[in-house]
């Protein structure tokens, strides 16, 4: 007997993305990356609306998606998540949740979902952020 699974939609409303990449963080071209509480947006092929990269530690970093899980299809959804002013929290535009940049976890707004969040693997150079 073979059983399948079928992705619940409900349960994961932001639409799947292939996520494959590397940043230096420690480089000039990364300056936002340098500092413990930087942040930078790196751009990613549809239907993602990018990542933002948090450096929340030396050596550690999180990787969340632009893309805000309440209505992702909505007309009005179109614009990303924007880091907010003191940059530990960011927002989206559209439906006003924001998001504690921590962990993606919801800090205020409609959304009942987190920010989807990618993995990541850093060896003290390289930053790898993937899914």
């Amino acid at each position: 007997m073979v059983f399948a699974c079928k992705k619940d939609k409900a349960s994961d409303p932001i639409p799947y993305a292939y996520i494959n990449f590397v940043v230096y963080p420690n480089s000039t071209v990364w300056l936002e990356l340098n500092a413990v509480g930087g942040y930078a947006y790196v751009s990613a092929d549809p239907p993602s609306k990018g990542v933002i990269i948090y450096r929340y530690g030396p050596e550690e970093f999180v990787a969340l998606e632009r893309t805000c899980p309440h209505n992702p299809y909505d007309n009005c959804a179109t614009g990303p998540v924007k880091v907010e002013k003191g940059g530990s929290t960011a927002v989206d535009s559209c439906c006003m949740s924001r998001f504690i940049l921590l962990d993606g976890s919801v800090f205020q707004g409609p959304s009942s979902y987190p920010l989807r969040t990618y993995h990541t693997s850093y060896d003290g150079n390289a930053l790898r952020v993937y899914n």
